[in-house]
């Protein structure tokens, strides 16, 4: 008899209710969300509440999945995968920065009760500032490089294919198109490597009009937290979904994520153990980050990958002085 994958969604906030709906009606496992109490409302009990809702929606949307609400750790026991949203959202004027903080503490609290709870588990982190807080997982985990990744890379790319589709009045699913590095203002879109149904970007759009899809893309989160006055939930939720799908199917998806990386791209060169997670192109299948991808980047491309990755040490950096231990 085949085993239903066991995914454990920590953070129960807008990205985790809708990861769970996603993850639910595609039948990719049983969900469990998890979240900590409201100190306010002590009577409350919210990923509970969202579990029972979505579970009436079995019925109406014709899935079958389990669905688990809870504030203890002890219930995320034997996950295949462990989703980490916790952490606060950006507000209006915050940069993912301004978050580290805060959301070190957070994620390394996480980490530990995954570590205790869930040791086997895959860990995909989506929690801001991304490339820092992966580290942090990976850190405080003790897990292999390979079963750690941050969600960053398939919500960036989404929001370059948007705009590149919108600009050129086609279809999102006709566009083709990779972006590196951090997470961030500072992602290296690529749009040498962009077509549109094999048709390379630059027959069709001036190099101004694709700057500007470039810029757009860039500050998509920004935009988003301007007009709503919170994070994005529904796009970072589906990079999310996409991820998870592509592990517990075993799909060897090619994926841009923030994986583990040394050698790969000039991240960190011969410093064994001593790298950084980064968006790169990676095999996503069964065993985590089965495979980075990599290839060879013209000098501009390089330039701005070397840029990206000076600002992810940096944050890093931050993180290691105010936790010596993850050094």
């Amino acid at each position: 008899m085949l085993k239903r994958a066991k995914i454990s969604v920590i953070g129960a906030g807008n990205i985790g209710g809708e990861c769970a709906r996603s993850l639910a009606m595609k039948e990719l496992g049983d969900v469990v969300l998890l979240d900590i109490p409201n100190k306010d409302k002590p009577e409350l009990h919210m990923p509970k509440g969202k579990a029972l809702d979505l579970a009436c929606c079995g019925p109406i949307e014709n899935f079958d999945a389990n669905l688990t609400g809870t504030f203890d750790y002890k219930d995320i026991a034997g996950s295949d995968v462990v989703v980490i949203t916790a952490g606060l959202p950006r507000k209006p004027g915050m940069s993912r920065d301004d978050l580290i903080s805060v959301n070190t503490g957070i994620v390394k609290h996480v980490a530990q009760n995954v570590k205790e709870y869930a040791p086997n588990a895959i860990v995909i982190v989506v929690s801001n500032p991304l490339d820092a807080m992966v580290y942090v997982a990976w850190k405080v985990t003790g897990f292999p490089a390979h079963r750690v990744m941050g969600q960053a890379g398939a919500l960036d790319v989404a929001r370059y294919k948007t705009f590149l589709a919108w600009e050129l009045g086609v279809s999102v699913e006709d566009i083709q198109g990779l972006l590196l590095g951090g997470h961030g203002d500072d992602m290296v879109p690529l749009p040498k490597r962009t077509s549109v149904n094999g048709i390379p970007i630059s027959d069709l759009l001036s190099e101004d009009r694709i700057n500007a899809c470039v810029e757009r893309a860039k500050g998509g989160g920004g935009e988003v937290v301007k007009l709503m006055g919170t994070s994005a939930w529904y796009a970072p939720s589906a990079g999310v979904v996409e991820m998870v799908e592509a592990i517990v199917r075993d799909k060897k998806r090619v994926i841009a994520s923030a994986a583990y990386c040394e050698d790969e791209y000039g991240v960190a060169p011969g410093a064994k153990g001593k790298g950084y997670f980064v968006g790169v192109p990676a095999v996503l299948g069964g065993k985590g980050i089965e495979k980075i991808i990599s290839f060879k980047m013209d000098a501009t491309e390089q330039k701005y990958m070397n840029e990206s990755i000076s600002h992810v040490k940096d944050l890093v950096g931050v993180v290691q002085k105010m936790f010596p231990e993850m050094a």
